[in-house]
């Protein structure tokens, strides 16, 4: 499992939860040495749970079966593009979100595309995109022992990649994959992510989404 830009919260959040379902873990940056500090620092506030992390190049992490790009959203296409032949045929896992704060506020931009994860498969158009763990929170994910449930909305155009994710999900505790149907559902995905932050400011929470009735 490869996580590209995966030293910032999110990406660490991530790897840290994957590693806890027995995955071995390949954080990304563009510095391997700055990768690989982050992924001791990862490995060792856990020292009971075993996590296989380890740290590499944003091209040594791209070389994992399964990728996530966990960049920041405005960097994640100049980050995937010149790994095109090594994510070719791969499934790619999209949780960028265009976001921008105004006082306490967070607010959703439109990216190119419509969506982070559309102009990543424009990118990628040899890979099998997904969108997914838009909602999360990055530092209840780091933390093993919060007690973190949520339901985590997967979308894309490929059955593959939608299967794939799902089953990725539901390794993690406390996470339930929910198919929320084609890649065009990604904008809106990704934009009520600015409403989740929003709500967390204001309340002082880390509130998570949970679908009722389903």
């Amino acid at each position: 499992m490869g996580i590209l830009g995966g030293t910032g919260p999110a990406g660490r959040g991530l790897a840290v939860r994957l590693a806890q379902a027995g995955l071995q873990v390949t954080l990304g940056s563009r510095q391997a040495e700055r990768a690989a500090a982050v992924a001791a620092e990862v490995v060792a506030r856990w020292p009971d749970q075993g996590l296989a992390v380890a740290g590499a190049d944003n091209e040594g992490a791209a070389g994992a079966d399964l990728v996530v790009v966990a960049t920041p959203w405005d960097s994640a296409t100049s980050t995937v593009k010149p790994l095109r032949g090594i994510l070719q045929g791969k499934v790619v896992i999209s949780m960028g979100n265009a976001l921008v704060k105004e006082g306490r506020e967070m607010l959703a931009l439109v990216p190119p595309r419509g969506s982070v994860a559309a102009a990543v498969q424009a990118a990628l158009p040899a890979s099998l995109v997904a969108a997914a763990f838009h909602h999360l929170p990055a530092s209840e994910m780091e933390d093993l022992d919060s007690g973190l449930e949520a339901d985590v909305l997967v979308c894309s155009d490929h059955p593959q990649a939608t299967e794939t994710t799902v089953t990725l999900i539901d390794m993690m505790p406390g996470l339930r994959p929910l198919n929320a149907g084609s890649l065009s559902q990604a904008a809106a995905i990704e934009a009520f992510t600015a409403v989740c932050i929003t709500l967390n400011i204001r309340h002082r929470a880390h509130s998570t989404v949970r679908m009722a009735g389903i």
